[in-house]
């Protein structure tokens, strides 16, 4: 059963030394996700589940950002966004587990922001009342690997060559899971 309660915004201190709010994801935030998506490295473009420079899925994110069967945060440091996170229930028999995402922007990685976010997208999916958790990333993604880790998750599959990236080379795919 999925339970409408609504992710209250806090404020948060990272390890150094700046402070952000982490809230659900609004839709009066498409501009700051416009700029969020344009500004993030093409390193992160050739791996990215989602398009952050498709306007269309920009719209669409925002657009849902009610919708029952997913949560959405951001990380706001003075009006820009510099990190987002979902979750989404997973169909039919698979319904008791969400799959997430995770993007940091690039001159907030290293901050501890992944793991504040992280950890936030957490308690929102046992909102969705999940009993697992799982993120899909490739092999090379290894701090978001070690986020995960920290918070528990831990390596359930690697899916060889399942990667495409957008210049068209195959990566191998790691699921890691985690039991609420």
């Amino acid at each position: 059963m999925i339970r409408q309660t609504t992710l209250q915004p806090r404020t948060s201190q990272l390890r150094d030394g700046r402070s952000v709010t982490v809230r659900a994801l609004a839709e009066s935030d498409h501009e700051a996700m416009t700029r969020f998506g344009s500004a993030l490295p093409e390193d992160d473009w050739l791996y990215l589940e989602l398009d952050f420079h498709n306007p269309n899925t920009i719209t669409r994110l925002v657009n849902a950002a009610a919708a029952e069967n997913w949560r959405q945060v951001v990380a706001e440091y003075e009006g820009a966004i510099v990190g987002y996170s979902n979750v989404r229930l997973l169909p039919g028999w698979k319904s008791h587990v969400a799959d997430t995402h995770l993007v940091i922007s690039e001159g907030w990685r290293r901050s501890g922001l992944g793991l504040e976010v992280a950890q936030t997208i957490l308690e929102a999916a046992r909102d969705l009342g999940v009993t697992k958790v799982i993120a899909e990333m490739p092999d090379e993604q290894r701090a978001g690997r070690a986020i995960f880790k920290h918070l528990g998750f831990h390596v359930e599959g690697i899916l060889n060559n399942h990667v495409r990236d957008h210049h068209g080379h195959y990566h191998d795919m790691v699921i890691m899971g985690y039991e609420l």
